[in-house]
């Protein structure tokens, strides 16, 4: 897998990448914008979920720039274990706060969306804070659509905000 992007490299993620994929996670969390976990996670406590994904239908990308992993992107089952929803993937997406800005998530979300077709996903949701303006930009650059919205069910330090569920169609 490569990006158009000299500097950048897609790839699948490997079990060398998971220290890298939780420290960005983490900083995900301590801005209190970017995800509804409040506790920072260790390694250990990471291995199971970065099992649980896999390559031929639910993968998890690694951004790369000049050789440093700068971000991830993760493909979930989307009301797992109902065949009906078998094409349908909740999209999830983390960059290191350093690289905000410089079109990386954008190279990132394209090539992931770019990949449904091999995979046999043709629907992604996007479930992310209301108050996450940055993610909303990026989902609505790429033409995903606010599909629903929760208002104030997180509770996040004393601070209530909603959740939305962004939608967009891949391919049928």
């Amino acid at each position: 897998m490569t990006n158009s992007e000299p500097d950048l490299l897609i790839r699948f993620a490997d079990s060398t990448d998971l220290l890298s994929i939780v420290e960005i996670y983490n900083q995900a969390i301590r801005s209190k914008r970017a995800t509804a976990d409040l506790d920072e996670y260790s390694l250990t406590n990471r291995v199971e979920w970065f099992e649980s994904f896999d390559r031929e239908k639910y993968p998890l990308y690694i951004i790369e720039y000049k050789g440093d992993v700068v971000g991830y992107c993760s493909l979930s089952p989307y009301r797992k274990g109902r065949r009906a929803m078998s094409t349908v993937a909740e999209v999830s997406y983390y960059l290191d706060y350093s690289y905000h800005g410089k079109n990386i998530g954008s190279s990132l979300l394209q090539y992931v969306i770019s990949d449904c077709k091999r995979i046999g996903i043709n629907t992604l949701l996007a479930i992310l804070l209301d108050i996450n303006n940055t993610s909303v930009g990026l989902l609505e650059k790429f033409n995903f659509e606010k599909w629903g919205y929760f208002p104030n069910i997180a509770d996040i330090e004393g601070v209530k905000c909603g959740q939305f569920v962004y939608g967009l169609k891949v391919g049928e």
